[in-house]
């Protein structure tokens, strides 16, 4: 084992597969506590704050990976059960932990489960350290299943709960109807208490978590499900959110589903005329819609493009020292509230823009306008690097040489599945799905597709 085992977005499988197994976890758990100890001052003990979302395995694991912390001199350990990752992060802020972890797949399907870690600024890890822990674990000791467990079991819902719903006096929303699809996930465990604080009528999907249901024709991967349900209930607003609650999907009155994008540009321009959008800076990603930049350019407002990963546009954002950034996808970040993406927060702010100006979903994401777009999932079974297949490269090159400005094209593996990713973006539908088709047929020559 070497570089990094990690991703994007934290370590993530099939449960029982080489790294996602309840062994495997305690040795990580082993070389997380040495990694601990080795940059703790004298006499420092270190302090780890663990989280989990409903799956069924993620209770093996995490009693795993604290048998792990445990067998390297790490007792103090808070286990707060199930609860989503942004209330994981306010236990690790407000308990001063040195670290944090989330057992999560977050939107795979039940039968993955995965591992993602905080510093002690809530923050993803850095690259660099992923490193050293991966180099630690390929030389380290191995860990017996069978030993003790010392830990400390952990509420810290409240505290969470408390910097959400402070947004809202109680009540507010008393006469609106709001559909909430928590995706049997972690967000159970802090939605229903939010949404109640509003007076609303909330409907709520995907609130029964039995360990085995969760993403399943439900949450952020299945927004028909909510559009449909929005239309019938003829409600305000739907809102879904994903596996570990750290990202949403949006729904309007209309039953029609937003682009993460649309989110953002929404939730800048109040911003902006609030006063509250500091330096005037956006972060996104490469995966962000040209039309972002142009609605957010014709403000004045400047957006800074980085690669895909929320540890990426958070430090842009501390780079820029800018107040808001998010992905397409739906993770959405202020920075002035956590240093993560908080689906149930963004909830709350899209909220507050439709209350504040009085203007229903369906017409403030129209501030921006998005150009044509088709993204594509490829199965890998082995990600070789893009300079290493020249013939595959003089494609690219000749498609872009082709678009002259009018559209784009990415090509990225997945940092947590066995995916190539593909995007074509153009003003022409005929003509991106031309260049997609052609990008298509290099890649299923040239790269070994599953």
């Amino acid at each position: 084992m070497s570089g990094n085992i990690f991703g994007t977005d934290g370590l993530r499988g099939e449960f029982g597969s080489d790294c996602i197994n309840p062994e495997f976890f305690a040795n990580l758990g082993h070389a997380v506590g040495s990694y601990l100890f080795k940059n703790a001052g004298v006499g420092e003990h270190p302090k780890v704050v663990i989280g989990r979302d409903t799956r069924a395995s993620g209770e093996k694991l995490a009693e795993a990976f604290i048998t792990g912390l445990n067998a390297s001199g790490v007792h103090d350990v808070l286990n707060s059960g199930i609860m989503p990752t942004p209330a994981v992060v306010t236990a690790v802020l407000r308990n001063r932990a040195d670290f944090g972890a989330i057992i999560t797949a977050s939107h795979n399907s039940a039968a993955d489960n995965g591992i993602k870690f905080l510093s002690h600024e809530g923050r993803k890890l850095d690259i660099e350290v992923e490193r050293q822990i991966t180099k630690i674990l390929s030389e380290g000791q191995r860990v017996s299943l069978d030993e003790g467990l010392s830990q400390q079991l952990a509420t810290t819902a409240y505290a969470y709960l408390q910097s959400v719903v402070s947004l809202f006096a109680e009540g507010d929303f008393k006469g609106w109807k709001i559909v909430v699809d928590m995706a049997n996930g972690a967000a159970c465990k802090t939605a229903p208490t939010a949404f109640d604080h509003l007076g609303g009528d909330i409907i709520f999907l995907g609130d029964k978590p039995n360990g085995h249901n969760i993403n399943d024709g439900c949450g952020s991967e299945h927004p028909q499900i909510l559009a449909g349900r929005v239309l019938a209930e003829k409600a305000h607003i739907g809102i879904a959110f994903d596996g570990d609650g750290d990202r949403l999907v949006l729904c309007d009155e209309k039953g029609s589903v937003l682009d993460g994008d649309e989110a953002l540009a929404l939730l800048s321009l109040h911003a902006l005329e609030q006063g509250k959008l500091r330096n005037k800076v956006v972060v996104a990603t490469v995966m962000s819609n040209l039309g972002l930049d142009k609605a957010l350019n014709k403000v004045g407002i400047r957006l800074q493009r980085v690669a895909v990963g929320d540890r990426n546009v958070v430090q842009k954002m501390m780079e820029e020292n800018g107040s808001l950034g998010g992905e397409s996808s739906g993770h959405i970040i202020f920075s002035d509230h956590f240093p993560t993406g908080d689906g149930l927060y963004a909830a709350f702010k899209v909220l507050e823009v439709m209350k504040e100006t009085g203007r229903p979903l369906s017409q403030l994401r129209r501030v921006v306008q998005l150009q044509g777009q088709i993204q594509k999932n490829i199965t890998v079974t082995r990600k070789i690097p893009f300079d290493e297949v020249p013939s595959l490269v003089t494609t690219v090159k000749e498609l872009e040489s082709e678009m002259k400005g009018e559209g784009r094209l990415l090509l990225r593996y997945s940092g947590t599945e066995p995916l190539l990713r593909l995007l074509v973006e153009g003003e022409s539908q005929n003509k991106i799905q031309n260049w997609m088709d052609r990008l298509e047929k290099a890649v299923a020559k040239h790269l070994p597709c599953g």
